[in-house]
């Protein structure tokens, strides 16, 4: 079926074609093109650190660093496996090699975003973003445990590519905002100093999004799963 993804898809392949074949000219490999990439998210993940001591609470223009780095390893994320089908370079080694580096660059980039918030005092969206660690954690090993007893399972919302662009984007969009809205901004809630919304929240509210609908979709393969095995041993 050719969905809004798809098409989104053939455009950014459209885009990065021809950097495509000057990596095949190079004799690049994929695997060198994911290695590129956890690399990437390691510099996201230090800059989140690094702005967690050298910043205060209220600045936010690191998060904005931040998510402009995460979407930028995002880009080597599909760049991998796009040389990989079009170079003819396909291996099984490479498609293990980029599902075990993809999960250490989500971890990385976690482990940043969850040491910011708790070193400037966001403990409730640490939580949050722990909660979104689990979850994307769990998609990836349903779908690998599932395939693994012979069952496709690639059903849910929250894939990587999906996490990606929400925790990226909601990073970048939250350090251009900022300083246009004021550092400071909050609308208060009923309790004291919880605020229905302050300015961090433009990145915090689509991280706690990204840990319910990914832990939802973890539970969706689960019962996918579930009733795929149960028809195949009828």
């Amino acid at each position: 079926m050719y969905t809004l993804k798809t098409a989104g898809q053939q455009v950014i392949y459209q885009i990065i074609n021809p950097f495509i074949k000057l990596l095949i000219a190079l004799k690049i490999t994929p695997n060198v093109i994911t290695t590129v990439g956890l690399i990437l998210n390691v510099v996201a993940a230090g800059i989140f650190i690094y702005a967690a001591e050298a910043s205060f609470r209220g600045d936010f223009s690191y998060i904005g660093w931040g998510g402009g780095m995460i979407l930028f390893a995002g880009v080597f994320d599909m760049i991998d496996g796009r040389l990989a089908r079009v170079g003819n370079m396909s291996s099984k080694f490479g498609a293990f090699y980029d599902s075990v580096l993809d999960r250490y660059s989500e971890m990385f980039m976690f482990l940043g975003i969850c040491y910011y918030l708790i070193a400037h005092h966001y403990l409730f969206s640490s939580f949050f973003a722990f909660l979104a660690l689990i979850g994307s954690s769990m998609v990836s090993y349903t779908r690998s445990r599932a395939e693994g007893l012979g069952v496709k399972c690639d059903i849910g919302w929250m894939q990587r590519p999906e996490r990606i662009v929400i925790i990226g984007g909601s990073a970048l969009l939250c350090g251009i905002l900022a300083p246009i809205i004021g550092n400071d901004f909050r609308i208060e809630g009923f309790a004291p100093r919880i605020p229905w919304f302050e300015t961090i929240s433009i990145f915090t509210i689509p991280l706690a999004i990204v840990a319910i609908l990914s832990n939802y979709t973890a539970l969706q393969r689960i019962e996918h799963t579930k009733k795929a095995l149960a028809e195949n041993e009828k």
